[in-house]
């Protein structure tokens, strides 16, 4: 997936902004043929049909104008309603779930449409005459009346799917369904986009490295495509010196260049690497783990007291570590067209994403047997899927909860119960 499509999918603005150029052309081009319509009638003589057109068009402006005006206190309650959820999401949840919010097709295809239905009828509106005789008139609004009352049942069908979208947005088993497939994702792109290779150690010495020079921030991703074009072409081999979703300052190192007599010039390398404000899914492996462990902790705190809820983030945690059980991990490295590694990315390894997705929860849920219980669940079944040289992370959160439980629960039966390994917490 290209980079740029994905940051625009991070961005609200751009949606919209293509529905308000389409309703411009839309509307020029409708009222074209409108006034090529008309004077089509007029040159065959037949001012009859363009007299009944001016009587329907009178009625048409009242539609049209009753639409303009209801459009726009229509899209004042939807944004409403918006912050609303957003406000609630993040409440309840967690603040990065937001971005579900952002990055949601319906929510932009149903503002865009919104706005692009009032504006539509606004140009509507602007191009009626108030000429009444049929040798004289120019246009009349017939088919863009049509295509405003066409938007509007189409507004009515996307406000209905928007609701859906945002009532599903405020329940917390469909974020956490949704955060899981968006990892799932994140797992598949980087199965297709390159293989296991050498870590840092089997490269050769590196001859020089390459600071970054923009703006201090998250490292969300990096162009693989042009970096693997540029390291071909110097016949170089380039490393990612930070992870992605590593916090980079100017100055820091994050490429090193591996081989080859001279590294690519920075003019070669510019905007290969991407920063902002928070980490993306686009090539962030453990994002999607952060966010369960944060929703789970929330859910966990005096103030909120949800143990369900961190049962099910704990589900989702356990199926994307099982996932990447038997996935090399380490360093991904991509290749050229000639099977000739270009770009060696450093990835997470698996008692970091062990580690990522169960430390935190662990500490907080020593009081709750529900949550105790579901995670001695799953590192159960983690020890029996990952092979034998994977075991040593997952037993070691089993030793540090139950040393957990045993210094914070005194009875014995109550320890004993809270160890029991059950996959629904307390089925």
């Amino acid at each position: 997936m290209s980079p740029l499509r994905e940051h625009l999918r991070d961005t609200f603005w751009f949606t919209p902004t293509v529905g308000l150029v389409g309703a411009v052309v839309g509307a020029v081009g409708v009222l074209l043929v409108d006034e090529a319509y008309v004077g089509w009638l007029q040159e065959s003589g037949d001012y009859g049909t363009v007299a009944s057109l001016t009587k329907i068009a009178d009625d048409a402006r009242t539609i049209v104008s009753t639409v303009g005006s209801a459009m726009l206190t229509f899209i004042g309650v939807v944004f409403s309603i918006s912050l609303v959820a957003l406000q609630m999401a993040s409440g309840q949840f967690s603040p990065r779930v937001v971005r579900l919010y952002v990055r949601s097709r319906i929510t932009k295809c149903a503002f865009a449409v919104f706005l692009a239905t009032f504006l539509f009828a606004l140009l509507v509106q602007a191009s009626y005459e108030g000429e009444t005789d049929p040798r004289k008139v120019t246009t009349v609004p017939v088919f863009s009346s049509g295509m405003c009352v066409l938007l509007v049942l189409v507004s009515l069908g996307l406000f209905i799917a928007y609701v859906n979208s945002t009532l599903r947005l405020m329940r917390v088993s469909h974020v956490i369904d949704r955060i899981n497939r968006e990892s799932m994702r994140v797992l598949d792109r980087h199965a297709r986009g390159g293989g296991p290779g050498p870590g840092a150690d089997a490269l050769p010495p590196a001859g020089s490295e390459i600071v970054h020079r923009g703006r201090a921030g998250v490292l969300r991703d990096v162009h693989i495509a042009r970096l693997v074009r540029v390291a071909r072409r110097h016949g170089v081999v380039l490393r990612l010196i930070p992870r992605i979703g590593d916090y980079v300052v100017p100055g820091t190192p994050v490429l090193a260049v591996h081989g080859g007599h001279r590294p690519p010039p920075p003019r070669a390398l510019r905007y290969t690497v991407s920063v902002g404000v928070e980490r993306t899914f686009h090539q962030d492996v453990g994002f999607g783990l952060r966010q369960l462990s944060d929703i789970a902790q929330r859910a966990l705190s005096p103030a909120v007291n949800d143990p369900t809820t961190a049962v099910q983030c704990l589900d989702r945690i356990v199926q994307f570590l099982a996932a990447v059980a038997h996935r090399p991990l380490g360093a991904l490295c991509h290749c050229d067209r000639a099977g000739t590694v270009r770009l060696v990315q450093d990835l997470p390894g698996w008692t970091d994403l062990v580690d990522l997705g169960l430390t935190e929860i662990r500490r907080c849920a020593v009081t709750s047997p529900q949550v105790t219980r579901r995670m001695m669940a799953g590192l159960d079944d983690l020890w029996a899927l990952v092979p034998a040289g994977r075991r040593q992370p997952v037993e070691r959160h089993r030793a540090l909860l139950a040393q957990a439980v045993a210094r914070t629960v005194p009875e014995a039966a109550e320890r004993a119960f809270a160890l029991v390994p059950d996959r629904q917490g307390i089925g």
